[in-house]
């Protein structure tokens, strides 16, 4: 398969391109020209494209003859530029690839989303129905990345209703990382864990994910939680929940340091399992 992967320079992006190229399929990678070095080489399989996804005509052009799109170009968080830059670029940027895909005749897109999507690590002060989170919770997004997110994913919902041959999963990660954390009885910055429900995504898990969006059989769009299945933190969940979210009730057993999003989604839809 020839895809194409925005932001292909970032942190999953790197992931991604690499997990890919060792499937065997050629990556159109896009980013920035300032990105990153290339490097004195260029593994084979892959083809640099410099854009910027906001430049729709220029997205076209680096989307050109591809078969499937992994979209991850986006500011990462809420404070990275002003909030009025951090908002429109992400959500231009999401609209510029869905509209691409269609134009070109890509069928097959995996969009970056977010666990902020619903609120959260960036609100005022969480709200949290019940745990563990699904993909049915409500959105409370107050700052503009997590309201990016949340328009992405209802930009994804516009474009699948309209054109019946699209197929799109949504990935919601979570503070991705190239290796897992070591444990410890309660994480550094308490609070600012508490508000992340002690969460992470590995960079391989996440990749292995994007993949899988591309050739999985499912049709219109889908949603997914893509998060590890246990927390940062050797504290029992259990315990977690009633110091940090007394309210929030909780549904089954959270035995252990079992992680606060429920994952069965992507398992079903996509045949993917985060490995530990």
């Amino acid at each position: 398969m020839r895809m194409a992967v925005t932001g292909g320079a970032g942190t999953v992006g790197r992931s991604v391109v690499a997990h890919a190229l060792a499937e065997g399929h050629t990556v159109v990678e896009i980013d920035r020209p300032s990105a990153r070095d290339a490097g004195p080489g260029t593994p084979a399989g892959l083809v640099r494209r410099p854009a910027d996804v906001t430049d729709y005509p220029a997205l076209l052009r680096a989307l050109d003859g591809c078969e499937a799109l992994v979209h991850l170009a986006a500011y990462p968080k809420p404070w990275d530029e002003p909030d009025h830059v951090v908002h429109g670029v992400n959500v231009t940027a999401s609209y510029h690839a869905l509209r691409g895909a269609v134009e070109l005749g890509i069928t097959r897109v995996c969009l970056a989303s977010s666990v902020n999507a619903v609120g959260g690590a960036y609100s005022r002060s969480p709200r949290y129905d019940y745990f563990p989170l699904d993909e049915r919770h409500p959105s409370y997004t107050e700052d503009p990345y997590s309201l990016s997110k949340w328009l992405g994913e209802a930009q994804a919902d516009s474009f699948a209703r309209r054109y019946a041959e699209l197929r799109v999963a949504s990935l919601r990660l979570h503070g991705v990382q190239p290796a897992r954390p070591v444990l410890r009885p309660e994480a550094e910055q308490p609070a600012q864990a508490a508000r992340e429900l002690w969460g992470y995504t590995l960079a391989g898990a996440a990749a292995r994910a994007c993949l899988l969006a591309l050739t999985a059989d499912f049709s219109g769009h889908q949603v997914c939680y893509v998060v590890a299945p246990r927390t940062v933190t050797s504290t029992p969940t259990e315990e977690l929940c009633r110091k940090y979210y007394p309210d929030v009730p909780v549904r089954g057993e959270l035995g252990g340091n079992q992680g606060l999003f429920d994952c069965t989604k992507a398992e079903r839809v996509l045949g993917w399992r985060h490995d530990g």
